[in-house]
């Protein structure tokens, strides 16, 4: 019941801010931008959404090798499904998807969600920073004279390369304090899982049982340093994805009539990342108007085309998670929680 709520407040706050945002651009001027768009380009925008996803299964079956041979070619394209349908209908937003998703990858590949969770974190970690820096060079490319810029082109360029400096940084924090970080999760992590396997009428599980998960994690989490092509087929398949979500909207703001440099838009679309901390399902609202809001200040694209392009695009991604993804979810094992 509980989750329900919070799905269908997220679903109102979500609107509403997508609604007030319509108000202020002009309703009007945004679907008159939106009527512009030719059958052909709303073919190639869902052709486009589908092959992101696709994509995005080469970085779970990169990610997933280190775990009993991994996953095939075709179950890793259903577990990229699997996570956009969890990011869309979670009612805490996209950065509940990964610990689902590890849940139904420890099944699949019969180890423990330790060990899942592990190798699934490494690969959102390593994604997020090379789209970072794959950003970071695009906007440097941008700046340079190659593209048109907007007003706020260096200060959204800063923001983006002091991202990456923070998320090297921590990356680099957390692996030499792993063992002090360690210790932490474990005295947290024992009493909070005990608490809950007595709800669920289980065996509450040991602080060995707990410190031993834990290790796992660090283990599977360190095991790409010995893998150096999974890593790099973990960031090819990130820098793929950035590309096609900015194709996707390259192919909306073009059929609306907008001139736009494709390697502006690639450089502004990891600003979206910022919508998941939101706990809104699908980040509605929240994505809508940031991504907007960087096409502005960063491309200098007029505010009435740039809502319509991004209100089409999302009008195909997000179904397209729903309808696809679901289908994925119900073929996966494991809804019966198992121990590890």
């Amino acid at each position: 019941m509980r989750r329900r709520l919070r799905f269908l407040v997220g679903l109102a706050l979500g609107g509403g801010a997508l609604a007030v945002g319509l108000q202020f651009v002009g309703t009007d001027a945004v679907v008159a931008s939106a009527r512009r768009l030719a059958p052909w380009a709303l073919a190639v925008v869902a052709v486009l959404v589908a092959a992101e996803a696709v994509v995005d299964g080469l970085g779970v079956w990169a990610s997933a090798r280190p775990l009993a041979g991994g996953l095939s070619a075709a179950d890793s394209v259903k577990f990229a499904l699997a996570g956009d349908f969890f990011d869309t209908v979670s009612p805490a937003g996209p950065v509940s998807s990964e610990p689902v998703v590890a849940r139904f990858l420890a099944v699949e590949t019969d180890t423990g969600y330790a060990d899942a969770l592990g190798v699934r974190s490494t690969a959102k970690y390593v994604k997020s920073g090379t789209q970072l820096l794959a950003s970071l060079a695009l906007g440097g490319v941008v700046l340079l004279g190659v593209g048109a810029t907007g007003p706020s082109s260096t200060a959204v360029l800063t923001v983006l390369g002091g991202a990456a400096v923070l998320l090297v940084a921590g990356g680099v924090v957390v692996v030499r304090a792993r063992a002090p970080l360690s210790r932490g999760v474990v005295a947290v992590l024992t009493p909070t899982l005990g608490r809950g396997a007595r709800l669920l009428g289980r065996e509450p599980p040991t602080r060995a049982a707990v410190e031993a998960a834990v290790d796992r994690f660090w283990g599977r989490a360190l095991v790409f340093g010995a893998r150096p092509r999974l890593l790099a087929a973990i960031a090819l398949a990130g820098v793929a994805e950035q590309l096609l979500a900015a194709s996707t909207l390259w192919v909306a703001l073009v059929a609306a009539d907008v001139t736009a440099p494709l390697s502006a838009v690639a450089a502004v679309v990891p600003l979206t990342r910022v919508a998941s901390v939101v706990p809104v399902p699908g980040s509605l609202g929240a994505y809508d108007l940031l991504l907007v809001g960087a096409l502005v200040a960063v491309v200098a694209v007029p505010t009435a085309p740039a809502t319509a392009a991004v209100l089409v695009v999302r009008a195909a991604a997000l179904p397209f998670a729903l309808v696809a993804g679901g289908v994925a979810v119900a073929f996966l094992r494991g809804w019966r929680p198992t121990n590890g």
